[in-house]
């Protein structure tokens, strides 16, 4: 049931000693999420020093989210062939998802608040967290999984949250005009193409159809856009720091824990009921659930910056859903020993 792959990472599965297991596991997790929340103290010791002032947090934001955001999917995805991809392990993922995020719109309201919330409660930190807790727990195998469910994950789940957002653009634009609402055909319309041109799922269309080319990226364009990609984690996550020096958690903290509890512990426990559902046993199932486990992704944050909604609760919501995860992932990563 433990592949070998993870086995020569950790030394075996719960069968061969459960608390030495535990010891490793707790370990290799501490290791991974310990940078993230580094780089978010960092840049917290930023704002409240005074270091960036809370007048350059839409700069910055702009700067992220129009630049070194689209370097990072671009690049990433301008390597990935779509007959390579095995859709089977991800299905789980996405549909459990799924489920969440209509259930959260469904509580919350069709609206950009609905939306950005739903955002934080499926999107995982599968780059700055996930490629490393998959490569040292996994090894190789468990890599081709992880970065199977990575070249789909930004794809699906924030063209989803842009369609979703900008219907609801559309609809308060509309009734703050007190014009008519447009029809809903010519709304989805104007969503659609809105979700498709959008800093987010163009450059990831754009570099999935240039992978299907075959051409390879020249070294002068490569390496520029390698470094751009390069610095959107780590700025980002500074970014959620200092702004979070200006809103502190607080009168947050409690939507944050439910938001990082939903994220952390509902999404994978789906998962892993909806994998076995489907037959999956083993690697593919395991890496999927650690997948779903992992704390809420920057992007998300970006997001409620960009449409300008919940930006203190989801800024809250990161912090606690990484801190959390200290101890959520490890207690996943021990529980998926025995799918």
């Amino acid at each position: 049931m433990i592949v070998s792959g993870r086995a020569a990472r950790i030394g075996g599965g719960p069968q061969h000693g459960g608390h030495g297991y535990a010891r490793r596991v707790s370990s290799l997790v501490i290791s991974s999420l310990l940078p993230v929340v580094l780089l978010i103290a960092a840049g917290y010791l930023a704002g409240r020093r005074r270091w960036v002032g809370p007048g350059s947090i839409k700069d910055l934001s702009n700067l992220i989210f129009l630049l070194l955001a689209p370097a990072l999917l671009f690049r990433s995805m301008s390597v990935v062939h779509v007959e390579q991809l095995s859709l089977r392990p991800v299905a789980a993922y996405f549909l459990a998802a799924g489920l969440i995020f209509a259930a959260t719109l469904g509580w919350r309201g069709f609206n950009r608040h609905g939306a950005v919330i739903a955002l934080a409660n499926t999107f995982s930190n599968t780059v700055m967290i996930g490629i490393g807790l998959v490569g040292l727990a996994f090894g190789p195998s468990g890599m081709v999984i992880l970065l199977t469910l990575i070249s789909l994950h930004a794809l699906v789940l924030l063209t989803l949250a842009t369609l979703v957002l900008e219907i609801a653009v559309a609809r308060e634009h509309a009734h703050a005009s007190g014009a008519e609402p447009p029809h809903i055909l010519r709304t989805v319309w104007r969503a659609l193409v809105g979700s498709v041109i959008h800093p987010v799922p163009l450059p990831i269309l754009c570099g999935l159809l240039f992978a299907q080319t075959g051409w390879v990226l020249p070294e002068p364009i490569d390496k520029p856009l390698a470094l751009l990609g390069q610095a959107f984690t780590p700025v980002a996550l500074v970014m959620v720091g200092i702004t979070l020096a200006f809103n502190p958690i607080g009168m947050h903290w409690r939507g944050a824990l439910s938001q990082a509890v939903i994220k952390n512990l509902v999404h994978p426990a789906l998962t892993a009921a909806l994998g076995l559902a489907f037959g999956l046993r083993g690697l593919p199932l395991q890496v999927m659930v650690v997948a779903a486990a992992l704390p809420i992704g920057a992007n998300v944050f970006l997001f409620s910056q960009r449409y300008k909604v919940a930006e203190e609760l989801v800024t809250a919501s990161v912090a606690v859903s990484t801190a959390l995860a200290l101890v959520t992932l490890s207690l996943v990563m021990v529980l998926v020993g025995w799918l």
